[in-house]
């Protein structure tokens, strides 16, 4: 607690449970701002706000992290980003799954890119653009940005079923070191899906030189999330290796009935790498994914619901199954009836998504498509689902510990300098919620309400939600790599 030498501040919020995000235990007390950082934190009743806020015994957070987003076209298309400040929600990270928006030109758009553009006049020629549009027209969220290997791929290959040549790579290596110039902060890939499937694990090390030399950092979508999961975990650690950086395990989950209870082992291959080298993971908390539509999942699947669908949208919200009985056809013949489409495909064990989320390498990331027209309720509701149905309801960790991997864990790991705590000189990334409320009210038959008990949300000091609505306020930052700290930070109990 810090007593301060001021008498006037531009917003006072008093009496409040403090989590600091670190995940110590909460203490009560008031926060003081002027302008975009916190001032003042502890007894605070000399001070005198131009406007107070009392708390009354509510929780007070640093600002949630979403670590995995698809939001790179949301953020300029739909800069309110009402899906994810009505989750507390202050920064997003970019790019991910081998996908961004820049840099590239190109008059077509391979599954999985089509997620995030619609239309080739969606793409920016380099990341300078794309960054200047996010200064010139602001969200409500700071987005910090990574490049996508397969978006690299795309702008410098006449052929994406082959390795790259060693001039494509150089290619690529150019376009990757222009974007970390202008202030990507890393690169992902998505080794899953084709437009990268025949990357050779070589390509990636190679381009990832330029990730090493400007200290970024690198996410994976990896190559098998399923039968082959540990031999693609045995291959993301040895790129981390060779290229020595800091390395991101995507959405981490063990898909497939047969692959159920894996988590075990691959949470073991996990901490072992740790111990010689940064590595972490993010993931969601639901037993479903949702991603494009295609053959390679629908034997694994339970259940798959159609999120979009370009030449039939009228499927939306159903699922596949009924769909193939009304077209008289297999699933296959009905999965290739509806693309270019998106799917969700419940696949994982609920034991397996505790166990993981119970990590305490665990970071939350929501991995929701917001373009979808029928998303995944993790869209709306990953984070209140973490604090209300985990924290609260299951027990599964204290809500201190929930809201550490969603606040100081995931700054670490990205380097986001002064947020993801409640400590005088951050940045006034704030989530004001109901901790005995709080919980998602998105589904997966109605993936759009807006959760219960986030009261008020500000970011850098302003702010953007407040009594279940949007304020229109936009203050969002686009975060560049030159203004942030070391990423891959490897510690397990706050940054």
């Amino acid at each position: 607690m810090t007593k301060p030498n001021l008498r006037h501040a531009d917003v006072v919020i008093r009496s409040a449970h403090l989590i600091d995000g670190t995940g110590s235990p909460a203490t009560y007390g008031d926060v003081a701002i002027i302008n975009d950082k916190i001032i003042a934190i502890g007894d605070l009743s000399e001070v005198i706000g131009s406007r107070e806020i009392e708390a009354n015994a509510r929780a007070l957070a640093p600002g949630f992290i979403d670590v995995h987003t698809h939001d790179d076209r949301a953020v300029l298309s739909d800069p309110i980003m009402a899906c994810k400040i009505s989750q507390g929600v202050t920064t997003v990270i970019t790019g991910n799954c081998g996908i961004s928006l820049a840099p590239l030109t190109s008059k077509f758009l391979p599954p999985p890119l089509d997620l995030i553009a619609d239309r080739p006049e969606s793409l920016f020629p380099d990341f300078f653009a794309y960054l200047n549009a996010l200064d010139n027209d602001p969200p409500a969220v700071n987005v910090a940005a990574q490049v996508g290997h397969s978006t690299l791929r795309i702008g410098a290959m006449d052929n994406l079923e082959r390795p790259a040549t060693g001039e494509e790579i150089k290619s690529m290596r150019h376009q990757l070191d222009h974007a970390l110039e202008a202030g990507a902060i890393g690169m992902s890939t998505g080794l899953y899906y084709e437009p990268a499937s025949a990357a050779p694990t070589s390509e990636v090390i190679e381009l990832l030189k330029s990730i090493r030399d400007a200290r970024g950092i690198h996410t994976t979508h990896m190559r098998n999330e399923g039968d082959h999961i540990k031999q693609s975990l045995e291959e993301s650690f040895r790129i981390g290796r060779d290229a020595n950086v800091p390395i991101v395990i995507s959405h981490h989950k063990v898909g497939g009935i047969s692959n159920h209870g894996r988590s075990r082992e691959t949470l073991r291959m996990i901490d072992e790498a740790s111990n010689y080298q940064a590595i972490a993971f993010d993931v969601y908390p639901y037993v479903a994914s949702s991603t494009v539509l295609g053959v390679k999942r629908l034997e694994t699947a339970s259940r798959i619901v159609v999120t979009w669908s370009k030449p039939h949208p009228e499927m939306s919200g159903r699922d596949l199954s009924h769909i193939s009985e009304e077209l008289g056809c297999d699933l296959i013949t009905a999965a290739q009836t509806l693309a270019p489409a998106g799917a969700i495909y419940f696949m994982m064990s609920e034991d397996d998504v505790q166990r993981i989320l119970s990590h305490p390498k665990a970071m939350i990331g929501s991995d929701g498509l917001p373009h979808d027209d029928h998303p995944h309720p993790r869209l709306w509701g990953t984070f209140p689902r973490v604090l209300g149905h985990y924290a609260r309801e299951n027990g599964l960790f204290t809500l201190e510990e929930a809201v550490r991997r969603m606040t100081s864990l995931p700054a670490a790991q990205f380097g986001l300098m002064e947020r993801g705590k409640l400590n005088v000189g951050s940045y006034a990334d704030l989530v004001l919620f109901n901790q005995k409320t709080v919980i998602d009210r998105a589904t997966f038959e109605a993936p759009t309400r807006a959760a219960e008990g986030i009261d008020l949300v500000m970011v850098n000091g302003r702010t953007v939600w407040e009594n279940g609505a949007a304020t229109g306020a936009r203050p969002g930052l686009a975060l560049r790599r030159q203004s942030l700290g070391q990423m891959g930070s490897n510690t397990t109990s706050g940054c």
